[in-house]
């Protein structure tokens, strides 16, 4: 593939090159491989992850256009690659975010000082659908009201990361993160030789110790979904 002709715009922070088309930090390799690679090989990995996802079924729902369609799930077959000393960085200000927002929930059902201290006004607690108010002086097992948070990141122009939003509730973006991982194994099987890349396969096995660690009894290795057209029944 011939990158010297790929545009990048200084509006958009490109994450495998600099405006000089040259690789950023650490993705040499990369670079080399799609350079390497020609335009048909890359489209025949493209086609074998695109009948990979159909075949697996891996769809999302579009609310937004009142149908709840579900479509195919979109894959970039080229990865976005952070550096393991920048993913450290992210690591400690996510798990930094997440006990700051656990802080946040246990003290609007106990001493509401965040509320005292006019920090956010009382009226928006009131109004609120989703305050559950039979939870009002209760403390969760740590003090850990949300187990899992599914955080979105975006990059700015600068390139630095910012959280775009968190997911609390059931972060279905959990199956895709882990089905990604698989097809981009099988059909780039060469970057995963290259390149020491961090795994995620035991994330099931960290699951279950979180959600066994609350859990005043064994677990049974039972889920339960509501609605099998949903994300969620993905997990």
């Amino acid at each position: 593939m011939e990158l010297k002709n790929y545009k990048t715009s200084p509006q958009i922070f490109d994450e495998l090159l600099t405006q000089k088309n040259r690789a950023r930090s650490g993705l040499g390799d990369l670079a080399k491989f799609l350079r390497r690679s020609s335009l048909k090989e890359m489209n025949e990995r493209r086609h074998d992850a695109e009948l990979a996802i159909r075949t697996m079924g891996i769809t999302f729902t579009v609310y937004s256009e009142g149908e709840n369609i579900d479509r195919e799930w979109p894959f970039d077959i080229i990865p976005r690659t952070i550096l393991n000393s920048e993913w450290q960085k992210i690591e400690i200000g996510l798990k930094q975010r997440l006990a700051a927002l656990n802080h946040f929930i246990t003290d609007l059902y106990n001493d509401e000082k965040i509320i005292k201290d006019k920090v956010i006004p009382r009226e928006i607690l009131a109004t609120s659908k989703d305050f559950c108010k039979e939870c009002i002086g209760v403390t969760p097992q740590f003090g850990v009201w949300a187990h899992i948070c599914g955080t979105d990141l975006i990059r700015d122009t600068d390139g630095t990361m910012y959280v775009l939003e968190d997911n609390l509730r059931v972060p279905s973006g959990v199956s895709y993160m882990l089905e990604n991982r698989n097809i981009s194994k099988r059909v780039l099987p060469e970057l995963f030789e290259d390149y020491n890349i961090l795994p995620m396969d035991d994330y099931p096995t960290h699951l279950f110790d979180t959600l066994s660690s609350i859990s005043p009894m064994p677990l049974v290795r039972v889920s339960r979904t509501t609605r099998s057209y949903t994300p969620m029944y993905r997990i």
